[in-house]
């Protein structure tokens, strides 16, 4: 017999995020690669280097703001 008075909340899932392993790498790629173009830029001469990693900054930085406005 069911006890009407019995207070019994089922736990929410919770939901998943979407990406959840992609966000994270972004935020890595996008540190190294930045710290990487400050260095290689002061250091080495060629600055076709350092504008590599720039770029692959950039395009991390890029994915990260698409994903954002995709799963807000």
């Amino acid at each position: 017999m069911t006890d009407p008075y019995r207070v019994i909340e089922t736990p929410e899932a919770v939901p998943e995020r979407p990406g959840g392993l992609l966000r994270p790498l972004l935020w890595l790629v996008l540190f190294i690669s930045a710290a990487i173009n400050a260095v290689l830029s002061t250091v080495v001469d060629s600055p076709w280097i350092g504008s590599v990693f720039g770029l692959v900054a950039v395009l991390c930085g890029a994915a990260l703001i698409v994903h954002h406005r995709r799963n807000r």
